[in-house]
């Protein structure tokens, strides 16, 4: 009898829901939106649901920064996650975007004449996900919490149900996105097999002994590359990308902003756990050929797009590149400029999509590059702010852009084997991206409206306080990087 008592598992302790306080605050705010959308009018529901969802937001936000206290860190549920500045940061990051995209969503849903309820549960529900896969410690858990994510934004991506365009990019990321996941499933079902494990902690145990050998068991080499297919997918590195301009162009603007930012900070968390604490045989080959093509496709593909949503998702395969360029690097660097270009990434793009989505006016009808000529004399304001994010995804001084390229090939360059051709690759590459995103600011400003009496609607209090929100973070991280880097650099000794 004794016996069958002591098998009997421990139950979890209080300190361990401390530690997924953010996902338990996200989740209810995310039921409560469900329950009172459907017995709300829809007029009142607009607005009262998106508040709703925004004090869950900073609730959450809240709850980040409890949790960032040194007496919660560790492992949670038996092992299954683990808190720790690397965790608090990816959180931190992944729910201040979803906030940003909460607020610069209001006017849009209304415009678009959409109904809000599950809109703003589903990017809470989304939300929940990615946080989840940042402090995941069990590659189960991180397929659960990749999924938990993935349903969110492949039903945010057809939103639009009266536009066609939107139905297809759903459709098309729901199908490319599945086939994705079902390669990471794979991959973890053989780095199983060969180590008896889905435990990263105990995976870089039995890993230990390859380490530095060059050599390590076939099924792990195969599990890694199978893994980072279904993940180099969700980040739109190269060629794994063929989904993300026709998605970017029919999914609603702030939903890109949302699904081009948060899920890519939670996946590349993820990735930096699998690179840097399981030693992932053959990891640093992968990553260095996934670099080099983002860049390279990206921004060549970018330079002859005429449909601004389509040249940023373009951008977002090359800004995937210059990122894994970080990861190809030596722990010590590459973990603190991967983090900090994924914060100074996140701040720009959801930025610069809140620009769009409040342009494109009823229906996105005005995302090509002519519609946006003599915008800086129709609305100076507008056209000022898309520039500052513009100059910024450049890599321009003064700017959050500029430090992260600056820190992300520094650290390729520092260590006993520099990865020279790759910063040189990265160089050429920030080079011709600059006269795609200079080809937009000159439109705006050197080139005369073909209606100029077109009005561009005012700028509402949820999207501008979301935009200033935006261009704080990215000057910011351009001037005074230093707080957010020495926190960033915790990490390092954490990912071992």
């Amino acid at each position: 009898m004794m016996a069958v008592f002591q098998t009997v598992p421990a139950l979890p302790q209080s300190v361990d829901y401390v530690r997924i306080l953010p996902e338990i605050v996200l989740s209810i705010f995310g039921m409560i939106i469900m329950l009172l959308d459907p017995v709300m009018d829809e007029r009142r529901s607009q607005r009262m649901l998106g508040l709703i969802a925004l004090v869950g937001a900073i609730a959450a936000l809240a709850a980040t920064v409890y949790q960032a206290q040194v007496r919660f860190w560790g492992l949670g549920f038996f092992g299954m996650i683990k808190v720790d500045a690397f965790s608090v940061f990816f959180h931190f990051v992944v729910i201040a975007v979803t906030l940003l995209v909460i607020l610069s969503s209001y006017e849009y849903m209304e415009v678009q004449q959409i109904r809000a309820g599950e809109y703003y549960g589903l990017i809470l529900f989304g939300a929940v996900g990615m946080a989840l896969m940042s402090s995941a410690m069990e590659l189960v858990l991180i397929f659960i919490a990749l999924e938990i994510s993935s349903i969110s934004t492949y039903i945010l991506a057809g939103f639009r149900r009266r536009s066609a365009i939107s139905s297809e990019s759903s459709v098309k990321y729901f199908l490319l996105g599945s086939f994705a996941t079902a390669f990471f499933l794979y991959g973890v079902a053989l780095m199983f097999g060969a180590t008896g494990s889905t435990s990263i902690d105990l995976i870089s145990a039995a890993l230990a002994d390859y380490a530095g050998t060059g050599h390590g068991p076939l099924l792990a080499y195969l599990g890694v590359a199978l893994m980072f297919v279904g993940l180099g997918f969700k980040v739109a590195a190269a060629p794994f990308h063929v989904w993300t301009p026709d998605v970017y162009e029919g999914a609603p603007s702030p939903v890109v902003g949302f699904m081009s930012t948060a899920p890519k900070a939670a996946v590349f968390a993820v990735l930096l756990r699998i690179i840097f604490e399981i030693h992932a045989p053959g990891g640093p080959w992968l990553i260095w050929v996934a670099a080099a093509l983002s860049m390279s496709i990206g921004n060549i593909a970018a330079l002859v797009q005429d449909n601004v949503k389509r040249l940023l998702a373009y951008s977002s395969i090359a800004h995937a590149g210059y990122l894994l360029i970080a990861f190809a690097s030596l722990p010590a660097n590459g973990i603190p400029a991967a983090m900090f270009y994924t914060a100074s990434y996140a701040a720009m793009n959801v930025g610069a999509f809140a620009v769009i989505g409040h342009f494109a006016g009823a229906g996105e009808r005005f995302v090509t590059l002519e519609d946006y000529a003599g915008l800086g004399k129709r609305s100076p304001v507008l056209a000022a702010i898309l520039t500052i994010f513009l100059l910024s995804l450049i890599g321009i001084p003064i700017t959050g852009g500029f430090f992260a390229k600056f820190y992300v090939f520094s650290a390729a360059l520092q260590g006993s084997h520099p990865l020279v051709g790759l910063v040189i690759i990265g160089v050429i590459n920030s080079a011709v991206a600059s006269y795609y995103y200079l080809r937009i600011i000159v439109v705006m400003y050197m080139r005369e409206s073909r209606d100029e009496e077109s009005p561009v609607a005012p700028i509402s209090t949820g999207l501008g306080f979301a935009l200033g929100l935006s261009l704080a973070a990215t000057f910011f991280l351009g001037v005074y990087p230093n707080p957010v880097l020495k926190y960033a650099a915790l990490s390092v000794g954490l990912l071992h």
